[in-house]
């Protein structure tokens, strides 16, 4: 059967390169199909002229990117930077990812700054998971959490117990803000607590944030073993750490990986699936669209047989995540690698001196939408230059900065979402991305998860 598949994928993401590795250690043949000159897609390394190096009216301190990827996070030769289109975090209990990226040659140990489950909110709030086993680690956590009352503790552990107690699952879906409410956790609770995690995990403001999606997070990170609530940093640009290492691997076992190729069109022919390419055109037996939401509607939105799967696509709402990153003068850096900020602008610090060497170099991050959106660049960048100044005294200048802006970064999380299946009405065409059918929002793994199945799908399918 494997001799009878050709597989096309259209897409060259974290959810496409895992369906493409899954597939070539099948003995499948895949040809892998990148619209951008990188692999990544939206959890990618960025390569970017050094503002430094350059003549800053011809490359200013401010850019919407979409430029090359690069092999490494460190300055290249001459005047690159490598940085990443956005700060991603991993969990421990990403075990589909993590193995992958160790399948194709990574080296968790090496490639990521592990840490125990720890939450900072810079001077108001500090929750540091102790060695136990799950779930013990985060009750004892957040019995000795710091800028809680004693009565507010109880609270967290009480609902954290109620949760465990109906195994995480709710019997009807609903907002986390609703979900909060109805266990009693007041509001400076949310503010220190749950809403930074919700904002983390879903990427959506929790009076939007469908509540059980969040439990699914919840209930993989936190209630089965304690490694599963590890935060994993990566040391490597997001490019090199996964998609690079897969193309080689599929390239290893007679796959190809095509950069630069946008697909123009599919056609439905006598069985087959023909993908156009810059005038020329490619036939498979079966295709995985594993592009963004947008991009698939795009090429699904000709085909009669595809109006559900695309009416569901154009349903769907986005988020955005920005990240502002500020190089400052090698001997600056913050008391932890990853540290939060409470109803600040800036979300999360990310000090890339700590996690990847790249000393003096801040990413701030800020998810889902707010009154942020409404700043130019320029002002966001001033925001976070003020907030680090006046939390950790740091008085000298950035000597530059770069806004990363993706406005469509994630899908908005709401309750009962209907998001498409991976297998779609025809029957050799699926569909992956972290946005469609799974347990969890748009997170690397639920892409990764959504790649997996393609792929143990078309195993399984005898073409006609």
């Amino acid at each position: 059967m494997a001799q009878e598949l050709k597989v096309g994928i259209i897409g060259g993401g974290y959810a496409g390169m895992a369906a493409a590795v899954e597939l070539a250690d099948r003995g499948i043949p895949v040809t892998v199909f990148e619209s951008a000159k990188q692999l990544g897609g939206r959890a990618r390394g960025v390569r970017t002229p050094h503002p430094v190096l350059h003549d800053k009216k011809r490359f200013p301190p401010s850019i919407q990117l979409s430029p090359e990827g690069g092999k490494g996070n460190r300055p290249l030769p001459g005047d690159t930077l490598i940085l990443d289109n956005g700060q991603h975090l991993l969990l421990g209990c990403y075990r589909e990812t993590l193995r992958l990226i160790e399948k194709v040659g990574g080296d968790i140990s090496q490639d990521f700054m592990r840490l125990p489950l720890q939450l900072d909110l810079h001077g108001q709030f500090s929750l540091k998971a102790p060695r136990l086993p799950a779930p013990f680690h985060l009750l004892a956590g957040l019995l000795q959490a710091q800028g809680l009352t004693w009565h507010e503790r109880m609270k967290a552990v009480r609902f954290m117990l109620a949760l465990r107690g109906m195994g995480f699952r709710l019997s009807s879906d609903m907002t986390v803000s609703a979900l909060l409410e109805r266990y009693g956790q007041d509001a400076d609770l949310t503010f220190k607590l749950w809403e930074p995690l919700c904002i983390a995990a879903l990427n959506t403001p929790i009076h939007k944030a469908s509540a059980q999606v969040l439990l699914n997070v919840l209930r993989d990170s936190l209630n089965r073993s304690r490694a599963d609530s590890d935060m994993l940093l990566p040391r490597l640009d997001f490019t090199a750490l996964f998609p690079q290492r897969a193309a080689a691997y599929v390239e290893q076992r007679g796959g190809m990986i095509c950069l630069s190729c946008g697909i123009d069109s599919i056609d439905y022919r006598t069985g087959n699936l023909e993908l156009a390419v810059a005038g020329t055109t490619h036939t498979f037996s079966h295709v995985i669209c594993a592009t963004s939401p947008f991009a698939a509607a795009k090429l699904l939105r000709p085909v009669p047989a595809l109006e559900s799967t695309v009416h569901m696509i154009d349903k769907l709402e986005h988020q955005p995540i920005y990240t502002i990153y500020l190089q400052y003068p090698e001997h600056i850096m913050l008391s932890h690698a990853m540290i939060g900020l409470h109803q600040r602008f800036c979300q999360w610090l990310f000090d890339k001196g700590q996690i990847a060497g790249q000393h003096g170099l801040i990413a701030a991050v800020i998810s889902a939408e707010g009154i942020h959106q409404e700043l130019s660049q320029e002002e966001l960048a001033q925001k976070a230059i003020t907030e680090l100044r006046e939390e950790f005294a740091i008085d000298a200048a950035p000597q530059w900065f770069k806004v990363i802006a993706e406005k469509r970064a994630t899908f908005c999380c709401v309750p009962d979402l209907p998001r498409p299946a991976q297998q779609t009405a025809l029957p050799n065409l699926l569909l992956a991305g972290d946005y469609t059918a799974g347990d969890y929002p748009a997170t690397l793994e639920g892409a990764v998860l959504s790649g997996l199945q393609c792929a143990r799908l078309l195993a399984k399918t005898t073409p006609t």
